[in-house]
């Protein structure tokens, strides 16, 4: 007989509404990996400059753990950690310049390290100055510097944890935190055909059963409770229905993503550019054909080779020079997905190949994203890229006006006359 824990993660990575499907393979989860590394080494260098001040709302951190919460259920209310709470005087990292520089220096060392001595040790250099109200959540910013070596954590999480082991590991505490990562790791190995180096996974694995989607196996040999949980497993299947339903939704969303990719792909190629669609995208199913169709299969080499080089292989649409191979425009299309990821792949752009002075940086979104876009901008983590002359380019413009702008256009004029200047 299939151990209780196998056929529970088989039933989990067969059903499309489970975290696995929706979050662990997602691909926009990828691409966040690099912004918010980027996020946290701002964080570190305000701190180590004096500027990050005494105020968690319109700081660096709130913009990079924010933008860890925006995604899928699994991270939502991963910033209430962090949120100050007067009455309570913590977390302790605002009013006191000691806790703030040690966590700074926490950060930029799981930041730098690249093994799991370095990460651990890190930890509790942490956990030794018993900074008030700093605990384990902080680990969600280390899983995307390290997601072999940190598993994410929430509630959710260590419920799930202690329902499949039967331990009984507590909120709060970077101690339990490490116990139950080292549980983690043993679970991890012995279901790896089912799982991944990746501790995202059993992350997410955790999570569905500590928020009530999934019933743990009995741990006791009990035929009967075997049958019973065999059949709150069946009754999961059965209720998954609405949430593939809201799936497919979702799906709709991100065709709509692609429709508007190909829109700038297309009219890119009328303009005379050559055209990159992100890495990631050029495979996607297009009008009987794939997003790539026609356009670039390498970047140009000298673009290829800067150190931002894999973020901009990952943004949504670039125009370059037929003859010269520079790029004129880079635009990053922002459907329900986070703002703040795509404005730092078009800085990885801008700043990473600072010769190629690029004309055009555009956030493409549905009008109603405006006010978001440019509440984004104004974060104190964005405030040195004014001069870079990002533009927001609203849905509706780039509907109403691609055709005649294919027709008649020539460059980016008509480009900047649809699209405002954010800043």
């Amino acid at each position: 007989m299939t151990p209780p824990v196998s056929t529970l993660l088989q039933r989990w990575r067969d059903d499309a509404a489970s975290t696995y499907n929706v979050w662990f393979l997602w691909e926009e989860r990828l691409k966040n990996f690099r912004s918010i590394r980027r996020g946290i080494g701002e964080v570190v260098r305000e701190i180590e400059a004096g500027s990050f001040g005494n105020l968690y709302k319109g700081s660096s951190l709130e913009t990079v753990v924010g933008s860890i919460a925006e995604q899928r259920p699994i991270f939502k209310g991963a910033d209430h950690a962090f949120l100050w709470k007067p009455k309570l005087r913590i977390p302790d990292i605002y009013e006191n310049r000691e806790n703030q520089l040690a966590f700074g220096r926490f950060l930029d060392a799981c930041a730098c390290c690249s093994t799991e001595d370095a990460v651990l040790a890190a930890i509790r250099q942490l956990d030794s100055r018993q900074i008030k109200g700093l605990g384990p959540a902080a680990a969600n910013m280390l899983y995307f510097l390290h997601p072999t070596i940190v598993p994410p954590f929430n509630t959710a999480i260590v419920n799930g944890y202690n329902a499949l082991t039967g331990a009984r590991v507590k909120l709060g505490k970077w101690t339990e935190y490490l116990a139950m990562r080292e549980g983690i790791l043993r679970l991890n190995a012995v279901h790896r055909d089912l799982l991944s180096n990746d501790l995202g996974a059993m992350g997410g694995f955790l999570f569905d059963i500590g928020s009530g989607r999934y019933p743990p196996p009995p741990r006791e040999a009990d035929a009967t409770a075997q049958a019973a949980w065999e059949t709150d497993l069946k009754k999961v299947r059965d209720d998954s229905l609405a949430a593939v339903k809201q799936m497919r939704r979702s799906e709709e969303e991100e065709r709509s993503h692609t429709e508007i990719q190909g829109w700038l792909r297309d009219l890119g190629r009328s303009l005379g550019f050559d055209v990159w669609i992100a890495s990631n995208d050029i495979n996607r199913p297009l009008g009987g054909g794939r997003l790539g169709d026609g356009c670039m299969t390498a970047l140009p080499a000298p673009l290829a080779a800067v150190a931002g080089g894999d973020a901009i292989r990952l943004i949504d649409v670039i125009w370059l020079h037929r003859d010269t191979a520079q790029v004129v425009a880079a635009f990053e299309v922002e459907h329900t997905t986070s703002i703040y990821s795509g404005i730092v792949r078009l800085l990885d752009l801008a700043l990473s190949a600072p010769e190629q002075a690029v004309k055009g940086l555009f956030l493409v979104a549905p009008d109603d994203r405006e006010n978001e876009v440019r509440e984004q901008l104004l974060r104190p983590a964005f405030r040195h890229i004014a001069h870079l002359q990002m533009r927001f380019l609203p849905y509706s413009e780039l509907s109403r006006n691609r055709e005649a702008i294919a027709r008649f256009g020539e460059g980016l004029k008509a480009i900047h006359a649809v699209s405002k200047a954010l800043g």
